[in-house]
């Protein structure tokens, strides 16, 4: 998947509206393979629909959603379940881990399905639960719970990786090294990231950078030189 390419898409509930501003909706808007998009708005104001309909998960927009060449919306269910196994992966915010497995068997779990999975062990040292292997959710923080969940969708090796809120329930310092795990993995693997925030203090770690207000994208910033997190302090 070198492409995500959106054409004139609006969602629904606009498409009563005579006129509509935006740099995202009624546009041409192209996320590319190997760059980093970081989707600024504060909770509640619907950030995550468009992450919902790049996933798959609703379809009520006008317009088109291509994947490559492909308009989304002619997939089947088997080729939807396909994508998701081996090229699409989605860290959610309600993390969906299973509390009956330990920490690496619900990483493991994941992987299993996948084509060129990443080695869990290894990921789950690279988001510092190299000791926690062992453990079972019960066992752990949220943060840790939060950090299980981000190895999962990381060693699934993606090629687009949606994120919504990964950092949420971190101390600043994991945190700080969750967000450099993600571009560092955007950077070497090529992967496609999309970040949900409503920190805006890391926008210039992303490639672009779409803000939202009021349900609507507002703005949308183009990072020429993007920064390295460890760079960044808030």
């Amino acid at each position: 998947m070198n492409s995500i390419h959106l054409q004139q898409t609006l969602p629904q509930v606009f498409a009563d509206r005579n006129s509509v501003t935006s740099d995202i909706w009624h546009q041409d808007l192209i996320f590319r393979k190997g760059e980093m998009y970081l989707i600024e708005a504060a909770s509640g104001t619907g950030k995550s629909s468009l992450c919902s309909y790049i996933y798959g998960y609703r379809n009520d927009y006008q317009g088109i959603i291509n994947f490559d060449e492909t308009n989304i919306k002619a997939y089947s269910v088997k080729q939807w379940v396909d994508l998701r196994k081996h090229s699409l992966s989605m860290l959610f915010q309600d993390l969906r881990i299973f509390t009956e497995l330990t920490a690496l068997e619900n990483v493991e779990l994941a992987l299993q399905i996948c084509k060129n999975p990443m080695d869990a062990q290894e990921v789950m040292e690279d988001v510092g639960l190299g000791e926690r292997l062992d453990n079972f959710p019960a066992q752990l923080s949220g943060g840790e719970q939060q950090r299980v969940s981000i190895a999962r969708a990381l060693a699934k090796n993606p090629k687009l990786l949606l994120c919504d809120e990964p950092t949420g329930a971190l101390d600043y310092n994991t945190g700080k090294a969750i967000l450099k795990l993600l571009q560092d993995t955007c950077r070497e693997k090529g992967m496609t990231v999309i970040l949900i925030t409503h920190n805006s203090a890391i926008a210039p770690m992303a490639d672009r950078v779409i803000k939202i207000k009021n349900g609507m994208v507002s703005e949308m910033i183009v990072n020429e030189h993007p920064v390295p997190v460890e760079t960044i302090e808030w």
